[in-house]
């Protein structure tokens, strides 16, 4: 039974020779190495500033217009609301759980 092959980075010399990054982890005897280049990643054509700009221009370009800083805290004060009412309401049932506990330790035993 054959060993998987195994992937190790290198890197070829000018002189054409390979250099290995790593121990091959594999038992002693033949082996068949292809070599094909690494992909490199493609270096940042523009920074995080024009990147956004193009983003916004084309929001604009298709008519997008942004909430209002109004809006936005307006939509989080109700998303608070929502919340609070949600928190109250699993209090309440807490509470209504903890005295039905109560009462269900003051009960005597049913015969």
């Amino acid at each position: 039974m054959s060993a998987p092959p195994v992937i190790v980075q290198g890197v070829v010399k000018p002189d054409g020779t390979l250099e290995l990054s790593e121990k091959v982890n594999l038992p002693p005897g033949p082996v068949q190495v292809t070599v094909q280049p690494a992909p490199q990643a493609a270096p940042p054509t523009e920074d995080l500033m024009t990147f956004m700009e193009k983003i916004w221009a084309g929001q604009r370009a298709r008519g997008h217009v942004p909430r209002s800083a109004e809006e936005i805290e307006a939509e989080r004060e109700e998303f608070r609301r929502e919340w609070d009412e949600h928190d109250k309401e699993l209090e309440a049932i807490h509470e209504e759980c903890r005295r039905a506990r109560e009462q269900q330790k003051q009960e005597p035993p049913a015969t």
